[in-house]
């Protein structure tokens, strides 16, 4: 996936700047899965239908209640995310990869040694980035407010310094737990499947290093990602939307409890729709940031 000639500010930059791109261009789709999976299932005598139905009903209403412009809430938090996330993920799986199986190493690196590198920098990134994914989170979550009600948040820079004054400066990390199982997960289900379909691929007599060979790793990444993380990804949505869950168990058992299992698939479609697309994006993205990094851009 990457090329060992590139120093680690290279790949940082490279990372950061694809995976921005990635996130400005599907940041519409998060919104849309972040809203389903906070939607809860009527209990009791509750015979109100679900204010969100499927992916594009969800933009539907999103764009009909709340303006156009709604579906892009967060994306400030989230650009902040993926410049030190996704740079510090991608920019540190090749250095991490090879401390792993050593500098002399020749031939093609095992598929547990790629999983194993990409679970570290996944967890070492996201630590330091879920402030960031906190803030994203709890932006998406706040849907079209009744007259006269104050909106909790008035913007990304409002949201950091509101929590902080109302909920303390570990209040940032909350959901860290699920966000690094998560993160970790997802980011060795992309990273090393990328990496290891890309490879795959190449062996394959008429494919090369292109544009089709990229999107093809790309999809499958996404595909293998939002399938192993979705309950994860659920669990930190929740937590992370709404503090009235006392740990990651609690939300866990109570969400199973309430809702059944199929829970944790809330929002599977846009979620595949979605993490499918950042994938495609961002590793087609970062493909050629790099080619044009070293002056060899290219168009096949």
């Amino acid at each position: 996936m990457a090329d060992l000639k590139f120093s680690f500010a290279e790949t940082f930059l490279c990372s950061a700047f694809a995976a921005c791109f990635a996130e400005f261009c599907t940041i519409p789709l998060d919104t849309a899965k972040v809203r389903l999976q906070l939607q809860k299932k009527a209990v009791g005598d509750e015979v109100n239908l679900p204010k969100y139905r499927g992916l594009l009903g969800t933009m539907a209403t999103i764009a009909k209640e709340e303006r156009l412009s709604a579906l892009w809430k967060g994306i400030v938090a989230g650009l902040h995310r993926q410049c030190i996330y996704g740079g510090l993920r991608i920019g540190l799986y090749e250095p991490v990869k090879t401390l792993l199986v050593g500098a002399d190493y020749v031939g093609d690196i095992p598929l547990f040694q790629k999983i194993i590198a990409a679970l570290l920098t996944g967890a070492l990134a996201i630590t330091v980035a879920n402030p960031t994914d906190l803030v994203k989170v709890r932006l998406q979550a706040e849907g079209k407010f009744p007259a006269g009600i104050a909106r909790r948040y008035y913007g990304t820079l409002d949201a950091y310094y509101t929590i902080v004054r109302e909920e303390g400066l570990a209040a940032l990390w909350t959901g860290l737990g699920p966000n690094i199982a998560r993160n970790a997960i997802v980011n060795a289900a992309e990273l090393a499947s990328y990496d290891q379909v890309k490879q795959t691929i190449l062996k394959i007599p008429g494919f090369s290093d292109n544009v089709l060979t990229h999107l093809l790793a790309g999809l499958g990444a996404g595909f293998f990602a939002v399938c192993i993380g979705s309950p994860i990804d659920v669990v930190k949505s929740r937590m992370m939307g709404d503090s009235g869950y006392k740990n990651t168990l609690d939300c866990f058992i109570r969400t199973l409890r309430n809702e059944g299992f199929l829970a944790f698939y809330k929002g599977f479609v846009p979620n595949f729709t979605r993490l499918g697309s950042w994938n495609v994006v961002m590793f087609l993205t970062l493909e050629q940031a790099k080619k044009a990094f070293r002056g060899e851009l290219y168009y096949d």
